[in-house]
């Protein structure tokens, strides 16, 4: 049984695109896509020299160009904060006395429980506080 080149090539871009799924690398992606040229290639009547070059061409490529805008977008922070993290920073009002131990705040419109992050600080009612941490469902303030 003779098999066709492309069908090969084929063949190996679907033994590349496992290792994708499985291990979440992208690199083998784009490997199974220069695998998926060398087929276009080999059906185009490309000889063997000529697939394995544009299979290398074309993986090295895509691993030079989308690997370094990936791993820009991976380690880039979110623009705009959320859940506890856009409470961060934001200034609340005192509501009952703030100390090491208790008190409660006004914070983005609700009422939370509050601690002091200095011990030796406490705030009285009516005062502005900046929220620093949010722990659990109590906002430290100093």
């Amino acid at each position: 049984m003779d098999i066709d080149a492309w069908v090969w090539w084929l063949i190996a871009a679907v033994g590349l695109g496992i290792p994708l799924v499985l291990t979440a690398m992208p690199e083998f992606g784009m490997f199974a896509v220069g695998a998926v040229a060398g087929a276009v290639t080999a059906a185009l009547g490309g000889g063997v020299t000529l697939q394995v070059v544009v299979f290398a061409v074309v993986s090295v490529a895509l691993i030079a160009v989308v690997r370094p805008i990936a791993a820009r977008h991976r380690s880039q922070q979110p623009q705009v904060a959320s859940g506890i993290d856009a409470l961060k920073g934001r200034q609340a009002e005192v509501l009952e006395r703030v100390d090491a131990r208790t008190g409660r705040i006004k914070l983005a419109g609700e009422v939370w429980s509050a601690r002091a992050l200095d011990a030796t600080q406490s705030f009285e009612v009516g005062q502005q506080v900046d929220v620093v941490e949010i722990d659990g469902a109590t906002a430290i303030v100093m």
